[in-house]
């Protein structure tokens, strides 16, 4: 059943709701496409078609879930990553652009042959998959310690026609323990936030997204130091250990590496903050 209501009178309700801004505008743009299952295209040939009241009750609905501090990428089960899409869920991370630093370090290094590569912690699978698209002569493994997560990254993995990645659950390298595995690129994005940092997230990461996957204890350091631990057991001579960190961390960071480890490096993202470790395997 159609409403009095157009499409582009909802765009303008939710716009104004959600504060009036250029944010408030494209994310009422994306839930109502969301909501009345449209492409862009399709909503900018005719924004003055009639709503079906379906549509708008589904699009106040987004509206509301929106302003309570749900991420707006749990809402569109979408969210895009090295110009990729991935479907997310409150299972895993919302995939954040300052990630893509890890995933240009790797391809920096890389030798762009049969190289094994491994992402711990792969939640939604966006670094694994986004390194598949660029080097598939690579072997790749991404790991988590969620079954959910895991699954959510394989889902990615099918879409995207990423085959050679395996998909494991394991804490941290466990998986590995035993193997002989090694490989020549250990990537991971962490869990890093200390637990006195907890309360001053913003409510919509602190309250929607997989606690596990954000915090690391007293310090915010433990997964980092578990992960710099036993890293090497599981590289190549030569191989890279590649991982990001939050913004104050790049100094007591680079203080758990000795002299076992070479080519200890910082990148930094676009706003000019410390965000990716290398180490080399000496």
């Amino acid at each position: 059943m159609e409403t009095n209501r157009t499409l582009l009178d909802l765009f303008r309700d939710g716009a104004a709701l959600l504060g009036g801004g250029p944010q408030a505008l494209l994310e009422a743009k994306v839930l109502l496409l969301r909501a009345a299952a449209l492409t862009e295209e399709r909503y900018l040939a005719a924004p003055d078609r009639p709503c079906t009241a379906a549509a708008e009750a589904r699009f106040r609905r987004l509206v509301t879930k929106r302003l309570g501090g749900v991420p707006l990428a749990y809402l569109t089960g979408t969210r895009e990553f090295w110009s990729i899409p991935f479907q997310v869920t409150p299972s895993v991370l919302v995939p954040r652009p300052e990630t893509e630093v890890l995933v240009e370090k790797v391809l920096e290094l890389s030798t762009r042959e049969s190289e094994c590569l491994v992402d711990v912690g792969t939640g939604s699978g966006c670094i694994a998959i986004a390194l598949a698209k660029e080097l598939p002569r690579a072997r790749i493994e991404a790991v988590d310690i969620s079954e959910r997560a895991l699954r959510v990254a394989a889902a990615n993995a099918a879409l995207h026609r990423a085959r050679h990645i395996r998909f494991r659950k394991s804490d941290l390298l466990s998986a590995f323990r035993g193997t002989g595995a090694k490989f020549d690129f250990i990537v991971s994005n962490p869990p890093y936030i200390a637990r006195d940092e907890w309360g001053s997230l913003p409510a919509e990461v602190r309250d929607y997204e997989p606690r596990r996957a954000l915090l690391a204890g007293e310090s915010g350091l433990e997964i980092i130091e578990r992960l710099v631990r036993r890293a090497r057991t599981f590289l190549r001579p030569g191989g890279y250990l590649i991982f990001e960190i939050g913004e104050d961390q790049r100094d007591r960071v680079l203080a758990l590496f000795d002299r076992r480890w070479t080519e200890i490096e910082t990148a930094w993202d676009l706003a000019g903050k410390p965000r990716v470790i290398t180490a080399r395997r000496a």
